[in-house]
């Protein structure tokens, strides 16, 4: 009898260890180009590495002196803006057309590839060509502006008031045909039998949406939002092709503004200190939205 229970355990041994080394190679990957990169990056935040001889350990200083850079200030603000506007302006755009096409109007196959599209679209390409649309003098919107009888239109990206506000248009429509898709997902896992059972209670549309839709798609919606949260801190490209970070400071978010300390100016140990911040705030938003989720996600049963 014994004999007989050793064989399932040995045999469940060997299943373990087949397992592992199916894991192993992905491990291996991992911890060479991320691991030990971030394990780097936070003594790196320690020192005032120029990436070449000068390695000299300045324990908190770096971090110290965020908090006096006004210029980091200033990118902190600016990303903040950036988040505060782009994220629940995505969202409700994304919401919105997920629940028209959910409907199942004609040509919804044709509407959703549309919508997706530009999020395929190479960033590069995105940046170039919004940039030459908010053109001050010969973009088509100024100059469809000008036809409508507006004699001074917008700046757009020349302008210190209005170019975040022109990055912030061109991130808003370029993922919120990603965030649609998911969504959509969500509103085809409801049970149709939920909007059969309200309409017979005679509920109308709208409280049939913040009665059944809205509660049954809070896990679709948890997920996008920590996403879009965690995009929306990590923007960069779009910054870089359109603006550079300008006019002045007026477009400047973290991640240029690490790039600009690392590699224009050499200062490996200081940006890789924003570099953790950064990681602090994307970390300590995250946990704030687990802990928060128990009180609007509703799982179905």
């Amino acid at each position: 009898m014994a004999k007989n229970a050793a064989v399932p355990k040995k045999k469940f041994k060997k299943e373990w260890l087949k397992g592992y080394l199916f894991i192993l190679p992905n491990f291996i990957g991992f911890l060479i180009f991320m691991g030990i990169p971030i394990i780097m990056g936070l003594v790196i935040s320690f020192t005032n590495y120029d990436g070449f001889k000068t390695f000299d350990f300045v324990g908190l200083s770096n971090y110290i002196k965020m908090f006096s850079d006004e210029y980091f200030q200033v990118s902190f603000i600016n990303n903040l803006v950036y988040t505060g506007v782009t994220v629940p302006c995505t969202i409700v755009i994304a919401l919105l057309l997920a629940v028209a096409l959910n409907v199942g109007i004609k040509g919804t196959g044709l509407f959703r590839t549309m919508f997706f599209f530009p999020n395929i679209s190479s960033m590069v390409a995105v940046g170039i060509v919004w940039a030459m649309i908010f053109h001050p003098t010969r973009g088509p919107l100024n100059l469809f502006l000008s036809h409508i009888g507006i004699s001074n239109p917008p700046q757009w990206l020349v302008s210190s008031s209005t170019a975040l506000v022109s990055v912030m248009i061109v991130a808003i429509w370029k993922q919120a045909g990603y965030y649609m898709v998911i969504i959509l997902a969500g509103l085809q896992s409801i049970p149709k039998q939920l909007y059969e059972a309200a309409e017979i209670d005679g509920a109308n549309g709208l409280k049939r949406f913040f009665h059944i839709t809205l509660p049954m798609l809070s896990p679709t919606m948890f997920m996008v939002t920590i996403l879009a949260l965690i995009s929306s801190f990590q923007v960069f490209d779009l910054i870089s092709i359109m603006t550079e970070g300008g006019p002045g400071r007026a477009t400047n978010v973290l991640v240029y503004r690490i790039y600009q300390e690392g590699f224009k100016y050499l200062n490996f140990g200081y940006a890789s200190a924003m570099a953790y911040f950064l990681f602090i705030i994307i970390l300590i938003i995250t946990l704030i939205q687990f802990r928060g989720q128990k009180k609007w996600v509703t799982y179905m049963q």
